[in-house]
């Protein structure tokens, strides 16, 4: 298997107080893996540093064989590497269309701008009716669905996404999850960050857990499904 994304040792934080703890996970081509803990665990801080966001104070970030340890958000959004923040964060004042052109900001997407536009559209033809429509005026599920639909509209290589379901209805829930399916069954890499560990761990085919800003356990994700700590701690089993 080829590693996309790697990252070694990393610590980060914000002003004195560090967060993340020599943190290691890795990230292999065509792969769905999970990172799941409880609130306050250091998951989206953790993204963040990845992404650029924060700036690493110790460790190592590799994406496709080359350290991007110290590149720009930006820039790595340009070479492939995007997140889905929590929160949405959607231009709500935007059409649904308009937010999906600001998706495609990078040379990588904007060629590859019609082909994603119709992936986006397949995948969520609700998006495809509401096109012309303010984003803000969506419901929490469709602002949900636009901002992956934005994400792959960078035309990524790694998708990172940071809470996927937080605060959606179940059906709903199930809907993006079946929408991750399809992603992954056409070869997509993603890291998906998820408090619902249960469903993270049925659809990813690798998982981290996360406890206190340290990587506490790891393993296929079927496995840590039948451990008997991650069943008492985070399925409630």
């Amino acid at each position: 298997m080829t590693t996309v994304l790697e990252v070694q040792n990393l610590a980060s934080g914000y002003g004195e107080v560090q967060i993340i703890w020599n943190v290691s996970l890795r990230l292999e081509r065509g792969k769905l893996t999970s990172l799941v803990g409880s609130n306050g665990a250091g998951k989206t801080t953790l993204l963040r540093t990845v992404v650029g966001l924060i700036k690493p104070w110790e460790g190592r970030v590799s994406f496709n064989g080359q350290d991007v340890t110290r590149v720009s958000a930006h820039q790595k959004a340009a070479k492939g590497l995007v997140l889905v923040p929590e929160g949405r964060q959607l231009f709500t004042e935007m059409t649904v269309y308009e937010n999906l052109e600001m998706g495609a900001f990078t040379r990588r997407a904007r060629a590859n701008f019609k082909k994603n536009l119709e992936r986006v559209y397949d995948m969520f033809p609700r998006l495809k009716e509401r096109s012309g429509q303010k984003s803000g005026t969506l419901s929490g599920g469709e602002q949900q669905m636009l901002a992956v639909a934005r994400g792959l509209m960078s035309d990524p290589d790694v998708l990172m996404i940071d809470e996927l379901s937080l605060g959606l209805a179940p059906l709903l829930v199930l809907d993006l999850f079946q929408i991750l399916r399809r992603l992954k069954k056409a070869g997509l890499t993603m890291l998906l960050v998820e408090q619902n560990v249960q469903m993270a761990l049925a659809i990813s085919d690798y998982a981290y857990v996360l406890a206190e800003g340290k990587v506490e356990m790891e393993g296929p994700s079927r496995q840590l499904a039948r451990n008997e700590h991650i069943r008492s701690a985070y399925l409630g089993i």
